[in-house]
């Protein structure tokens, strides 16, 4: 049994969640989670690390690193929390700073991805060669060409790192302790 002359009624329903037209969140990074990571911005796209490096060449000695996003967008990394604070107080004319929390969707993703690598940059230690000379020299089996002076030279200068070390040491263990 056919009825041809019922007409079949279609009905739109509109969807309660549209996923085609959903963006990803942006990452939500508080002040307090990257505080010695800044956004640099607003440079330049021909910039290179070194013209940065040279912006903020006051920052160098403290310890500062450079992970880029894209052409105009950086982070800026610093030794501490403090040092980023003043950077970003700091105008500068050729780049703008901002707090990460204030940056782009890209940069809060790239910290989020790699917030590992962005802990504070700390100053590489003093170094001294003396030790890999007399290793060389031991395992090749020849005679060092070191005057005396040069090598009580050598000598003086590790005992008074050691006992710089020893010191700081005990201030940071006195410290603790309270004491004076």
């Amino acid at each position: 049994q056919l009825l041809g002359g019922e007409k079949h009624q279609e009905s739109w329903q509109s969807p309660r969640f549209d996923y085609y037209g959903a963006e990803p969140t942006a990452p939500d990074l508080s002040d307090a989670e990257l505080p010695h990571v800044l956004e640099i911005y607003d440079f330049p796209s021909d910039f290179r690390t070194e013209d940065l490096l040279r912006v903020f060449c006051s920052y160098q000695k403290k310890g500062f690193d450079i992970k880029w996003v894209d052409d105009t967008h950086a982070l800026g990394i610093f030794s501490s929390p403090i040092t980023a604070r003043d950077a970003l107080s700091t105008k500068h004319l050729m780049v703008k700073t901002r707090p990460l929390s204030q940056g782009t969707r890209a940069s809060k993703a790239k910290a989020r991805a790699y917030a590992d690598y962005l802990q504070p940059v700390k100053e590489r230690p003093e170094t001294s060669a003396a030790l890999a000379r007399r290793l060389v020299i031991g395992a090749l089996g020849v005679r060092s060409n070191q005057t005396p002076a040069q090598r009580d030279a050598e000598r003086r200068k590790l005992q008074e790192a050691r006992e710089r070390k020893r010191l700081e040491n005990k201030q940071r263990e006195d410290a603790w302790e309270g004491r004076e």
